[in-house]
């Protein structure tokens, strides 16, 4: 429980107050649910996994896209990470004052900012990854092993259906 009522008490309430009126309730459900899901699992991430190594979900999402895409520029990391560039230019300073990674201008276009790892922050990844990757087999055990790839496909649907598609690059 997240909050102070249980979400059956919460169903019940949001059921009785709109009692009534024309409504999709179990779309309601699966995206409030979704929501919630969300909000757990980056809570028990950071008070589990990532806690231990002074990282926030934000330094997290940022280390994990430079270790994946780098280099790679700022503007495309707000972006694969789904913050503004504001928290992003806030984070990466603390993560660049622990020597996880650093900045430099783009060689090509001196107002790109381009962004590596160094061998410090690709270390930390390589050993926290499989530690994190340990805890999402956690957090879905309540899925069934043979429904896990077909939970994931519903889930991307749903990315897919709200998330523009990128210009061309």
């Amino acid at each position: 429980m997240a909050g102070e009522f249980t979400l059956t008490e919460t169903e019940s309430a949001v059921a009785q107050k709109l009692d009534g009126l024309v409504l999709d309730f179990e779309a309601m459900a699966v995206a409030s649910n979704l929501f919630r899901a969300a909000n757990a699992v980056r809570n028990h991430m950071e008070r589990t996994v990532l806690a231990p190594h002074d990282l926030t979900w934000t330094a997290f999402v940022v280390l994990w896209v430079v270790w994946i895409w780098e280099p790679i520029e700022t503007r495309t990391i707000a972006a694969e990470g789904g913050f503004s560039k504001a928290t992003l230019s806030g984070v990466m300073t603390t993560l660049e004052g622990r020597d996880l990674l650093t900045r430099e201008k783009s060689t090509t276009d001196g107002r790109l900012v381009m962004v590596r790892l160094t061998p410090r922050g690709r270390r930390l990844m390589k050993k926290l990854f499989p530690k994190f990757n340990a805890e999402e087999k956690n957090v879905v055990s309540q899925i069934p092993k043979k429904q896990r790839g077909e939970a994931a496909d519903m889930l991307r649907s749903i990315c897919m259906a709200v998330t523009p598609e990128p210009k061309d690059r």
